[in-house]
Parts: C-alpha cells; structure tokens; sequence
C-alpha cells in the first residue's frame, strides 16, 4: 500500500481523498450552522425554531435543501444564461476553495503552504466577482444595484482585514497557519495567543468580518426592505441554495480565521490539557455563536455609515496598527510579547 501511494496514481487518489473529507467536513457543518443560526434567532425572539423535522428538528436544514433542488430553476428572459448560472457556482467553488489551506489540528491540512495567508486572502477577494455576475447577469435594476452595493463593501472592507492580517505576519514572520499558531504555544495557554498583543484588532477584524460576508448589521446588499434581496432577488432553487450555501460557507471560514489568527487555533485554552482539533471547532462554534447573536440583537447600519466606517475608521486603525506592531516587534519591546519570530518557529 505504502509502494502504491508513492506512485503518481497513488498520489493523486490520497489527494482526492483529502480533498472529499475537507470538503465533507465542511458541508456536514454547513447543515449544523444553518440549524444553529435560526435556533439562536429563536431563542432571542423567545421562539421555538425549527422543532418539526427530526429530532429537535435536526433535520430540517436537510428538507430545506431538498425543496430548493427539486423546485424548478426560473431564468428571467432577457437574461445572461451562462452568466446567470455560473455566477453561484463561483461563489460556492470560490468559499469551497479556501479551506484547502486551512489546518484543523496539527498536520490536518489539505496543503501546508508558507503562503496561505496570501492564498486565502486572494480566493477571498475573487468571491466578490460571484455577486457581481449574479446581478449583471439578471438582467435587472434591483440584482444590479445590489450587486455594486455588494462590491464595494467587499472590497473595503478587505483593505481593514488585509492590514489586520498583516501585524500578525509581522509578529510570526510567516504566512503559515500551522507556524502562527505555533507561535500561541506557550505555558500560559489562552494568555498566550495573539488575542492579547493585538487586542483592538480582534474587534475590528470580527466586525470587517461581518461586513465581508454581508452579515447583519452590514447585510446592505440583500436588505429585503430596500433591496427585495438584492443580487439574489431574480435566483430560485439550486442556484440561491448554492448562493446561500457560499455565505454560510464563509462565515464558517472567518470564524476559522479568527480561531487561529488570534486565538491559538487548535491548542488547548489550559496549559496540560492536550491539544487537538477539538478546540478548533469549539472556538469556530463560538465565533459562530457570536455572528449569529450580532445578526439577532443589532439593527441595520444606513450604506453611508457603513462605507464611513470602513474608510475613516477601520482603515486609519488597522493601518496605525500595523505601524505600531512593526515597531514593537523591531525593538523587541516587552520580550518576545509582539517579536514571536524571534523564537525561531
């Protein structure tokens, strides 16, 4: 078996092995988070949710999915047709992608690459192109309005996410997932990640989080009361299932990022417990805990106020940021608190 994997066939099997059960883990959960996300809306409006389809309603995100395939897909006349399909493909392929470098526990990788920051960050920004075909291609004022709506706070919004990653890569000196989170290990646990040296960025990079996937309060680009769903308004069926399925998707993955950027991924919160890809779930699960609880509890910003703080606010911090740590990490200021380069990971 071993002589049978070292050969080229071999190779490309264990690949596309590793490439289903990424791609299995991550829809099993998409099912959970959906289930999750409107438990949680329940519990705020003091409702039930859904409590019919299986036990506890568990399988409720199942029907739902089931009635979106089997309804018939309606393409407005006047449409791009091949434009019109492959825009939710894209999104879906695009939010898909990205966990191929993203680590679960040590060694639980798709692909280690030195540059998955920058790999990450790439598929992310192509995300955008998605929703803006989805609302050109529909051959409509509204899908269009909403799809440049959607552009433009994607794209503001990852110049903030950008230059919050960046002070990380300085503390590390690498753009690694598996060297960053290296970096958290110490004999402090939770005191030791890099939630602490970059505190007010976590803030931010939670809340430019919410705008980058169009998340209440920053959901500007579907706002169904001004916007009758924007970009999605003209899809039905499969196609605003695959839509919805690439949001979830990267709120799921954002919540990845937030775990092992700032908060130690997968290592344990108490310094003797073992590590493992349990903590990497449970603090995914949390940070999702968090999206949904913003989405139950914060009114809707104006687009104005949106795009206001991205520019004015988010931008001149991350950036100040990345200027203050670059000098702290040089000079070594409080030891290796900022300069985790220097330990040799």
């Amino acid at each position: 078996m071993a002589e049978f994997l070292q050969t080229g066939l071999g190779t490309a099997l264990l690949i596309i092995l590793q490439g289903i059960l990424v791609i299995a883990f991550v829809m099993i959960s998409l099912l959970f988070l959906v289930y999750g996300d409107r438990k949680i809306w329940a519990a705020v409006q003091m409702r039930r949710g859904p409590n019919v389809v299986g036990p506890w309603g568990l399988l409720q995100t199942v029907a739902d999915a089931l009635k979106y395939v089997v309804k018939e897909i309606v393409i407005p006349a006047g449409a791009d047709k091949f434009v019109f399909m492959l825009a939710p493909m894209l999104s879906f392929v695009l939010a898909l992608l990205a966990w191929a470098v993203i680590p679960i526990a040590q060694g639980w990788v798709l692909s280690d690459i030195n540059v998955a920051i920058l790999f990450v960050f790439a598929v992310s920004s192509l995300e955008v192109y998605g929703v803006i075909m989805g609302g050109w291609a529909s051959n409509s004022k509204y899908p269009f309005l909403g799809s440049l709506r959607s552009a433009a706070q994607m794209i503001s919004y990852e110049v903030s996410l950008g230059l919050i990653i960046i002070g990380i890569i300085i503390s590390t000196g690498s753009m690694n997932f598996s060297a960053i989170v290296a970096a958290q290990k110490g004999n402090l646990g939770l005191l030791d990640w890099y939630w602490l040296p970059h505190l007010p960025m976590v803030v931010l990079f939670f809340i430019s989080a919410l705008a980058e996937t169009n998340r209440p309060p920053f959901d500007l680009p579907e706002a169904e009361s001004e916007l009758v769903a924007g970009y999605q308004v003209e899809y039905s069926s499969t196609p605003f299932l695959l839509f919805m399925a690439g949001e979830y998707i990267a709120i799921w993955l954002m919540s990845a990022l937030l775990s092992l950027l700032f908060f130690g991924g997968w290592l344990s919160p108490i310094p003797g417990l073992p590590d493992g890809a349990f903590w990497m779930v449970a603090k995914m699960a949390v940070f999702f805990f968090l999206f949904s609880m913003v989405k139950a509890i914060v009114p809707r910003y104006r687009y104005d106020q949106l795009m206001r703080i991205g520019w004015k606010v988010f931008l001149p911090l991350s950036l100040g940021w990345v200027v203050i740590v670059a000098f702290l990490a040089k000079y070594e200021i409080f030891g290796h608190f900022w300069a985790r380069w220097t330990i040799g990971i």
